[in-house]
């Protein structure tokens, strides 16, 4: 499943847009971001004291202290009106402008008035300490934002300190979500019939795309028809970044799918089928620059593997090459786990006092999903894990 899943990188990336830094949150930019000038611009002091000449404390102590004239003060947002000579001290608040002629600031917790005028300092400093660079964030021209990685609160923070208020993102990937089967009916339908079953699956996966940074576009419920899906998919092409259809779970209605995308374009199927636990039955395509992504028709198994699987395709199509790291945490295995070699496990756990309890139940039941706090991967290659096993649980947000 691995090599499938590493080859299959559709080249397909949604336009650039400039937004506002009010809207940009989450949004993935689409050229990396360069300081317009230095940051923060001018040399500061980060704690409260008096700015100082480095020089002047060497060798001070709480038995020997030294001795300043205090000459002025720093006043917040405005440039300091005082120079520090050797033998004087100016009184700093936090954020303030660093004087002519200082180079440190000595911390208020380490001096004392001696008298009305003068301060005594119980503590050397060194040069540099007490004070932030004029260019300590950033220098001009570096690199403050990258691209590819989407953009956190504190990102935002940065491009306003830099005075940056657009920036140049790439379009949300428009993700049209088709349901199929003839027992399919939307989720407002009051009275069910005999088989039928509510699309439970699409809302979901709407969720999960909105999740991955993309824009969920419904296409509806196509009935078991080939023809009828190959019309729907061939009208949502031009306008969709990707698609994403819940199939049926049988074999006959997942060959129709495979043969419905198969003729939707080149370069066509990719892979049809991996080794992975639930979700064996998907379907990996790309038609005319077009990812498709077919899904197994259980619920569950068509929202596991689209988390795995589907959110990296959405999340690469509108430009993300650094994927936000998931919450997770370390918890102790409360029974054996068998496993196949060559085949990905998921199992959905519940996690309390540092043990990972599994959930089982059929792929066609939600109620797995909801009961659990999380998930564990056991890799191709193992053939199981031990009671007991330290694990890493991927949790659900």
């Amino acid at each position: 499943m691995a090599e499938a899943l590493a080859g299959f990188r559709p080249a397909r990336r949604t336009p650039v847009e400039a937004v506002p830094l009010a809207a940009a949150l989450r949004r993935v930019p689409a050229e990396p971001v360069t300081a317009p000038h230095p940051l923060p611009g001018f040399a500061r002091s980060t704690v409260d004291g008096y700015a100082v000449r480095a020089a002047d404390t060497y060798g001070v102590s709480e038995g020997l202290p030294g001795y300043l004239t205090v000459t002025g003060a720093v006043r917040m947002g405005a440039e300091p009106g005082v120079t520090v000579v050797p033998g004087a001290a100016v009184a700093m608040p936090t954020g303030g402008v660093l004087p002519p002629g200082a180079d440190a600031v000595v911390m208020i917790e380490y001096t004392a008035e001696a008298m009305p005028g003068t301060i005594e300092v119980v503590r050397p400093v060194a040069p540099g300490e007490g004070v932030v660079r004029a260019d300590e964030d950033a220098r001009a021209g570096d690199i403050i934002i990258p691209n590819g990685r989407p953009l956190r609160p504190q990102d935002l923070g940065m491009l306003a300190a830099a005075g940056v208020t657009s920036v140049r993102v790439h379009a949300r990937p428009l993700v049209t979500i088709f349901s199929t089967g003839d027992e399919v009916v939307p989720p407002g339908t009051d009275v069910l019939r005999p088989g039928q079953v509510r699309d439970a699956t699409a809302a979901a996966l709407a969720a999960l795309v909105a999740d991955a940074g993309g824009s969920p576009v419904p296409g509806g419920i196509v009935p078991d028809d080939p023809g009828a899906l190959e019309k729907a998919l061939r009208a949502a092409l031009p306008a969709s970044d990707v698609i994403v259809i819940s199939a049926g779970s049988s074999v006959g209605v997942r060959d129709e799918t495979a043969a419905a995308v198969a003729r939707l374009g080149p370069p066509g199927i990719w892979c049809h089928g991996l080794a992975i636990k639930p979700g064996k039955p998907t379907l990996l395509a790309e038609c005319d620059g077009v990812p498709v992504i077919g899904l197994p028709g259980n619920p569950r198994s068509a929202l596991v593997v689209f988390r795995l699987i589907g959110a990296p395709v959405v999340r690469l199509a509108g430009g993300c090459t650094v994927a936000p790291p998931e919450a997770s945490t370390r918890a102790r295995l409360s029974r054996d786990l068998a496993s196949a070699t060559g085949r990905l496990d998921v199992v959905q756990v519940k996690v309390g006092a540092g043990v990972a309890t599994p959930v089982f139940g059929l792929s066609a039941l939600l109620s797995v999903l909801t009961a659990a706090d999380g998930y564990i991967i056991i890799p191709e290659e193992a053939t199981g894990l031990d009671a007991g096993s330290e694990v890493d649980v991927i949790l659900y947000a």
